[in-house]
């Protein structure tokens, strides 16, 4: 079963993104991303720029997480005049084995909050647990489809986000 647009926008509120609306699939910028490639296994050549990274064990977890996503997507141009972006979520059920992935826009509300660590605010579908303590894993995408951003946890046990910004390159 599919949760509605009101049930995601609860389920988003809690991390500070304020949900505007479910993209149809006609209205989606196409991607920056080379064919048959997702945002972790682009290279420097096809626009990736990485954050430092952050050990999963680290105490100050949620903040140099939140530091790094938020660094990079100022600086790439993540977010538009009125903080607005897209958001990739999953609008099946909680109990569904199968996920149903659509693009939602989002304004990132003044006060946001990524999580990390023993429990923290975003949806299941928005974070990995590992032991007791969650990561954060996500992917973003600018309005025109022009960047895009992917938070991940990584096989090492560190957490970073990652950019894909062609137009940066030289």
């Amino acid at each position: 079963m599919t949760i509605t647009d009101a049930e995601m926008a609860a389920l988003l509120a809690p991390g500070g993104f304020h949900f505007l609306r479910r993209l149809s699939d006609a209205e989606v910028p196409p991607p920056p991303l080379p064919p048959h490639h997702g945002p972790a296994n682009c290279l420097p050549e096809h626009g990736r720029i990485d954050s430092p990274v952050v050990d999963i064990d680290d105490p100050e977890l949620p903040a140099k997480v939140r530091q790094g996503w938020y660094g990079m997507a100022a600086e790439y141009g993540l977010l538009d005049d009125g903080r607005e972006f897209l958001l990739g979520v999953d609008y099946s059920d909680p109990e569904d084995v199968n996920s149903e992935w659509a693009w939602a826009r989002v304004r990132l509300l003044d006060e946001w909050d990524l999580g990390g660590g023993d429990d923290g605010p975003l949806p299941k579908w928005m974070r990995f647990y590992m032991g007791d303590r969650f990561v954060p894993e996500f992917t973003v995408m600018s309005l025109d489809g022009r960047l895009m951003m992917n938070t991940t946890l990584w096989g090492d046990g560190t957490v970073s986000t990652i950019v894909i910004c062609p137009s940066r390159l030289p």
